[in-house]
């Protein structure tokens, strides 16, 4: 996906209230449809300062929980998600260095989306690691549409 398409799918990703109830049903979708397909992740959801939910499903490794805090830092000092950031660092031949970021606390790969409420802006983001970056960006898209249906 390049730039253009990850910037109009992120604007298409708003939902109407966010609070503990929809991180954890959040989760929940989250973690139904990587178990459906096997996939080996981790998942969390955080705002800068709390972790409203975090599940480590089989086959995860204790890497992955690295990968998302630096993934999940990256959305949320950027407030884009990490995949977003990482497309427009390739397309200017730039990394998060230019921002004076080392690569031991943020990581522009894909699988962290932050979560936006209307009239309010960014209030946490959902990362998953454990799948190559488009897929764990995929299954955060795909879980928080899922989320902003039942909304």
């Amino acid at each position: 996906m390049d730039a253009a398409a990850l910037e109009a799918e992120f604007a298409s990703l708003t939902l109407p209230r966010f609070a503990e109830a929809e991180a954890l049903a959040l989760g929940g979708i989250a973690c139904e449809r990587a178990l459906a397909a096997g996939a080996p992740v981790v998942i969390d959801i955080r705002t800068g300062t709390r972790i409203l939910f975090h599940a480590a499903l089989p086959g995860s490794t204790p890497l992955n929980d690295l990968w998302i805090a630096r993934k999940s830092a990256t959305a949320l000092l950027f407030q884009l998600p990490s995949l977003l950031v990482g497309q427009r660092n390739r397309d200017k031949g730039e990394t998060l260095a230019r921002h004076g970021l080392a690569p031991e606390t943020h990581a522009d790969h894909g699988g962290a989306l932050p979560i936006r409420v209307a009239g309010c802006g960014m209030v946490a983001c959902l990362t998953v690691s454990g799948l190559p970056q488009a897929e764990d960006h995929a299954l955060a898209v795909a879980a928080l549409r899922a989320l902003a249906a039942t909304l």
